[in-house]
């Protein structure tokens, strides 16, 4: 069984991605067509603290309390932040743009890094960073004046907002995460959400039009709770466990490709050549700084 962890720490990580991929035209067109994007939130998060819940009776640790306190912080920057920019921005832009601004979470995590964990700036990470934020800059300029097909810049930045505080998220709390098993990690970080949000948005939710709502538009609020979050969680933090922190960033560019794709099949969404450009900036900066050096890296380099 030992040999066969690397290949499912694989099929995890693209399974999660493929996932990630899907719930932006899914989400967007549950949008846009009954639930508004205050809703989608709530469902999100109330739904996978239930299913987080329920996995937990069949995972027998216990979190002391002091830990269960930490992770209100890390229920604020990898949920709730996370969570509500990312639904909030996929209501104004487009599937497609969305999808592209999350490639940028790793240039986020390495300069994060540096100023957090003190890991080493090498020419590799400035340029890849600079490239990065100049195919985000770029892809947020063309949407500025777009139509809702082709992105919106509100809607950008506010999606990237989402991968800033995912990052800050993984920094600050990663020692914390490693310590316990992934349903607890989540089952906590997904109670403390629901105590954030709810108060605020459950009298929202009760307003929602429920007959309006279709057979079709609740299936795929289904996927956005059950398979865009719950098994999406879970499928990733496999793969972080057993593959190198590198690896798992270049996962990344499997979301794009899904999202855009789909959207585009669908009518969701047009892909234009200044996206084409943005994706090339952004890859091509994620891909340096993915390979640059960590400071284990280098402290291995110079022990041998």
């Amino acid at each position: 069984m030992g040999n066969n962890k690397p290949l499912q720490a694989h099929l995890s990580l693209l399974s999660a991605e493929i996932f990630w991929g899907l719930l932006a035209p899914l989400g967007k067109d549950v949008m846009l067509h009954g639930v508004d994007n205050v809703s989608l939130v709530s469902f999100r998060v109330a739904g996978a603290a239930l299913l987080f819940w329920f996995s937990s009776l069949f995972v027998k640790e216990r979190m002391p309390w002091r830990h269960v306190l930490l992770m209100a912080g890390a229920a604020l920057l990898g949920v709730v932040f996370n969570q509500c920019l990312y639904t909030v921005g996929l209501s104004f832009t487009s599937p497609v743009n969305s999808s592209i601004v999350t490639t940028s979470m790793p240039i986020f995590a390495m300069v994060l890094s540096f100023f957090i964990l003190r890991e080493p700036l090498t020419w590799m990470k400035v340029g890849g960073v600079a490239m990065g934020c100049a195919g985000a800059v770029f892809l947020i300029l063309s949407s500025a004046h777009s139509g809702g097909k082709t992105g919106n810049i509100w809607g950008d930045l506010m999606c990237m907002g989402a991968q800033l505080s995912f990052a800050l998220y993984l920094t600050l709390y990663n020692p914390l995460i490693r310590k316990y098993n992934v349903v607890t990690v989540n089952k906590w970080m997904f109670t403390w959400s629901c105590l954030f949000l709810l108060p605020f948005t459950g009298a929202h939710v009760s307003c929602l039009s429920w007959q309006a709502i279709t057979p079709a538009m609740w299936l795929e609020v289904g996927y956005v709770v059950i398979f865009g979050t719950f098994l999406s969680y879970l499928l990733a933090v496999v793969g972080q466990r057993i593959l190198r922190p590198t690896v798992v960033s270049v996962y990344n560019y499997v979301q794009p490709v899904v999202s855009v794709v789909v959207s585009v099949l669908t009518g969701l969404s047009v892909f234009t050549v200044p996206q084409g450009l943005a994706v090339i900036l952004i890859f091509s900066g994620v891909w340096l700084v993915v390979r640059s050096k960590s400071k284990r890296d280098l402290v291995d380099s110079n022990n041998q």
